[in-house]
């Protein structure tokens, strides 16, 4: 790494990544020609990187990928999170290969070619990353031009000039236009992904998205729930004219805080229903902020599919997907809220309920895609509250 009046661009070079202190990383570009500012973030997931690509909660952020070998299997229609990937573009220590994979239908570079997302390989991704543990999350500029032409000056000016994540509100950027219904199930080898008919017997489940993932969706109908989805907006009226047996609060990108102006309010008069509400990653945020406790900016956030969490009631760790640069601050839980899990990676909330009435979330991503399954109960513990 280097900075930028020392920089001209090395033979090769058609990709560069510029960040906010003057640091300028070259590489190879890949995928859509241009340029696109947000915050650098890293994600250690070994497999997956379409999903995380696609993850809304990635909205405004760039992604580093610590596992080498990112693209190999291609990409599909099928392991897509949301129509569109939210991710800014991302950066890659091996070249993009040929996919070797039987589901794969284009290679990775023409998929983030087709859907306008930069790619910067040929990165030292181990040193961006202890950059990043090092000094925190920085804001920066991706670049991919063909020719290896860059205005760096220009770059560093728009690098410094974006405001960062904290104070953003993004849920509205990347929440649905309006109410549907979801009635997909899991995917499994052969199949596909399943679906549920309509079955007015289910009980029936609000969610509120504010950039959920689709396979939050799929678990909550597997689980025994008929799913009906509002934008992040929804008032309580709205929310309540579905008659719910419970409500969901989504994952989602940007400060809780800031979307905690229009959400935590209607939250607040959900509890008072007293009906079953479960909340993940910015849901669990915005629970805590509902209930009187504060959130804050993380040194570097967690991103990956291997972070170990401990279960208060019974020391089970589970081993989790995550992907959150915002966090509950647990001495600031009020006393009707009591801490369930807790990482054990820094020991950070991962967990919480209400000891008033039935409503809990996590920081974590139960739902995977991708990641390991250990946490799939947690749909099934709000769906028999449901029931019950």
């Amino acid at each position: 790494m280097a900075h930028a009046q020392q920089s001209p661009a090395p033979n090769g070079a058609t990709g560069v990544l510029v960040l906010a202190d003057g640091t300028i990383v070259w590489g190879r570009g890949f995928g859509a020609e241009g340029e696109a500012v947000g915050e650098i973030c890293f994600n250690t997931a070994m497999t997956g990187y379409q999903e995380v690509m696609t993850d809304p909660s990635y909205a405004s952020q760039i992604v580093t990928f610590t596992f080498p070998h990112i693209g190999n299997v291609g990409a599909n229609y099928e392991d897509l999170e949301a129509d569109n990937p939210w991710a800014l573009g991302c950066i890659v220590r091996q070249d993009v290969s040929a996919p070797s994979n039987f589901r794969a239908i284009q290679g990775f570079d023409a998929w983030m070619k087709a859907n306008g997302r930069i790619g910067l390989s040929g990165v030292d991704t181990r040193a961006l990353t202890r950059r990043i543990r090092e000094k925190g999350a920085p804001n920066g500029v991706i670049a991919h031009n063909a020719k290896g032409e860059f205005d760096l000056d220009a770059l560093l000016e728009k690098a410094r000039a974006w405001p960062g994540l904290e104070g953003m509100d993004l849920a509205k950027e990347v929440s649905c236009a309006q109410m549907f219904r979801w009635s997909g199930g899991r995917w499994t080898l052969g199949r596909g992904y399943g679906e549920h008919e309509e079955d007015a017997s289910r009980p029936h489940v609000v969610a509120i998205d504010y950039g959920s993932k689709r396979n939050i969706f799929r678990n909550l109908a597997d689980a025994g729930a008929r799913v009906t989805v509002l934008p992040a907006t929804a008032t309580y009226d709205e929310v309540m004219a579905h008659r719910p047996d419970g409500i969901f609060l989504s994952n989602g990108p940007g400060d809780p805080a800031a979307t905690g102006e229009y959400a935590v309010p209607v939250i607040r008069q959900l509890l008072e229903t007293r009906k079953p509400l479960f909340g993940i990653c910015l849901g669990h945020q915005l629970l805590g902020l509902a209930v009187g406790a504060k959130t804050a900016k993380m040194h570097q956030g967690h991103r990956g599919a291997n972070h170990p969490v401990k279960r208060l009631e019974d020391g089970r760790v589970e081993i989790t997907s995550m992907n959150h640069g915002f966090a509950v601050e647990a001495e600031s839980l009020p006393d009707n809220a009591r801490p369930t899990h807790i990482s054990l990676f820094d020991g950070s909330l991962a967990g919480l309920e209400l000891t008033d009435r039935p409503a809990f979330s996590v920081q974590y991503h139960p739902e995977a895609s991708p990641g390991p399954q250990d946490s799939t109960y947690l749909f099934e513990k709000f769906v028999d509250q449901l029931q019950k």
